[in-house]
């Protein structure tokens, strides 16, 4: 069986696919029988108002976070798989101290042009200023995260479907996966 004593961190920007391909990351060990829990820091720290140690919700995320994984290891041993925005050597230790295991990156990238797509895509137009605020950051964001150089492989997702993607990130770290092909289906999404 596959060690699984690190976390598995998909990094990058706005846009970029890191949420989708979370999910079919986590298809391919289920259909692999690799025992893993997902999570996507986005949804550990949306909370208001953030404390005024905290502006960011950044403890706050990690602090929720070491409290999911404990549960999921109650379970069993299993193979950690997140999501988020690794920018900076804090976040890693972070993550690193809330975890209580070392984190392996992996940046997904995409050009402005993709990016703005799914960016629109994603945001619905009753969220006008949720779409403006993406637009006027994800260029920034992307060049720190390339500048801070913190992931040990670096994927391009632009010519790429969320699949491919993911069966690149279960090779490069030795995952085991089922092979390509109508029967790697979809083994963690719902259809509801």
């Amino acid at each position: 069986m596959h060690s699984n004593a690190y976390v598995l961190f998909l990094n990058g920007g706005y846009g970029v696919g890191k949420s989708a391909v979370l999910e079919h990351v986590g298809d391919l060990l289920a259909a692999a029988g690799q025992p893993f829990s997902l999570m996507d820091v986005d949804w550990f720290h949306r909370s208001w108002p953030s404390g005024d140690d905290d502006p960011d919700n950044v403890q706050t995320a990690a602090i929720n976070m070491a409290a999911v994984w404990t549960n999921y290891r109650r379970v069993g041993p299993r193979q950690l798989v997140v999501s988020g925005v690794l920018a900076t050597a804090a976040d890693r230790h972070r993550y690193t101290e809330a975890l209580a295991l070392p984190v392996r990156s992996v940046r997904l990238e995409a050009g402005p042009a993709v990016t703005e797509t799914r960016l629109r895509g994603r945001c619905p137009d009753a969220r006008p200023d949720a779409l403006q605020w993406h637009l006027e950051r994800y260029e920034t964001l992307a060049a720190q995260l390339a500048k801070a150089d913190l992931d040990e492989y670096v994927i391009a997702t632009d010519n790429l479907t969320p699949a491919a993607v993911a069966r690149r990130v279960t090779e490069h770290f030795g995952l085991p996966a089922a092979p390509s092909g109508p029967q790697s289906g979809s083994a963690t999404r719902s259809t509801g």
